[in-house]
């Protein structure tokens, strides 16, 4: 059996997101491999993903002699009594504790900190580049970050690199000066089964979804195009009297985001709201578009998940997301708002458009899978062993 050890890092800072679903859906593909046993060292976390994958969760309680005895954070937790700071200790001494008894055979860290090289004793481990957003927008980021720095020392000592998408290969190779042979492209996928419905959506504090409306996803940091994405809509919604804007994750609109929306004038017409699969599911389904003005994407698994939920996804013409998307989606300039604007319109006014666009949607969709992900990703981990 090869063992493959996981580690804490994404898992203590992710409540939600990309990366935790990729390694959620690697480790509950592995539950079902005979050839492979996992560790994910981990004592604490808030990240609401572990709480979804039964399966998974199964697994561990049946095999524990090699696998997670993890604490999953409840939300009456987080607000009483959870600690960022001696939490993220915790697990990253979990995770020096598993490294030092040395009882895997392949060491893969969810995220870039390097603090495990000096535990490894010459163990191989595989490290998947997820962008290169810190390379290309070096100004958006704090003074003082050091993730493009890590990703350097990582990627020079790792047995192979996987990246996400061709662009991101690209740029690995431009800003790192990698040998393109030391990269393989793994894609990602959707976690939402488009023959599957989810349930009707529960009750979300203080409202609901508006009838018509576009779907934004995430957080809303500089690269993500936020305020352009409400400039833009200005006109838009002067011209169709009914329509809002749902921002789905993120957390909460700062206080400069909202000073934006009364700036613009349009207060009642953009809502934010939590964003769990079961809502998620339901915010695609019933959404008019998908809208991604992203400047930069390593993958892009929203567009996934907006076509394997049948909503029409219009997207920016940058980085990975031509590549993701492929004909499936309408495109616009994320530096010209009109660009995006009249494509919004043009979902809005042509019907034929836009029910061309969820059947080559779903048609797209069908080449991603997580099967796919973890059979090549276990691939990757045998010839590192060899």
């Amino acid at each position: 059996m090869m063992k493959l050890l996981y580690d804490h890092q994404v898992f203590s800072i992710q409540h939600y997101g990309g990366i935790s679903r990729y390694f959620c859906e690697l480790m509950d593909q592995y539950s079902h491999d005979p050839e492979i046993g996992f560790r994910l060292a981990l004592r604490y976390s808030q990240n609401d993903l572990l709480h979804q994958y039964a399966q998974l969760n199964r697994f561990w309680t049946r095999r524990n002699a090699f696998f997670s005895d993890t604490q999953v954070i409840t939300n009456l937790q987080r607000k009483i009594r959870f600690n960022f700071l001696n939490h993220l200790f915790n697990n990253r001494n979990e995770s020096i504790r598993w490294l030092k008894g040395r009882d895997f055979d392949l060491f893969h860290p969810t995220y870039y900190d390097p603090y495990f090289l000096t535990y490894l004793q010459k163990r191989p481990y595989i490290l998947t580049m997820y962008d290169m957003v810190h390379e290309t927008y070096p100004g958006i980021f704090e003074k003082g970050d050091p993730t493009s720095e890590w990703k350097k020392i990582l990627a020079k000592n790792a047995s192979k690199i996987i990246a996400i998408s061709e662009h991101t290969k690209a740029d690995i190779i431009k800003f790192l000066d990698i040998e393109p042979e030391r990269i393989q492209v793994i894609y990602l996928a959707s976690a939402f089964n488009p023959e599957k419905i989810p349930r009707a959506l529960r009750q979300i504090p203080e409202d609901t979804p508006p009838e018509k409306y576009l779907l934004f996803l995430g957080n809303r940091i500089l690269y993500k195009n936020f305020t352009f994405l409400i400039e833009a809509l200005v006109p838009v919604f002067q011209k169709n009297s009914d329509l809002h804007l749902i921002c789905a994750g993120g957390g909460s609109f700062t206080q400069s985001e909202l000073s934006l929306l009364r700036k613009m004038n349009i207060t009642s017409r953009v809502h934010s709201f939590p964003a769990d699969d079961n809502t998620l599911q339901h915010l695609y389904r019933n959404a008019v578009a998908f809208v991604f003005p992203s400047l930069y994407e390593g993958f892009g698994i929203p567009v996934l998940e907006a076509f394997s939920c049948g909503c029409p996804a219009v997207l920016s013409n940058t980085s990975s997301l031509p590549e993701i998307g492929g004909d499936a989606a309408l495109y616009f300039d994320p530096y010209n708002r009109i660009s995006l604007a009249d494509s919004i319109e043009r979902v809005l006014s042509d019907e034929q458009m836009r029910k061309n666009l969820i059947a080559r949607g779903c048609e797209r969709a069908k080449l991603f899978s997580w099967q796919k992900t973890a059979a090549v990703t276990k691939e990757v981990y045998k010839s590192a062993l060899e």
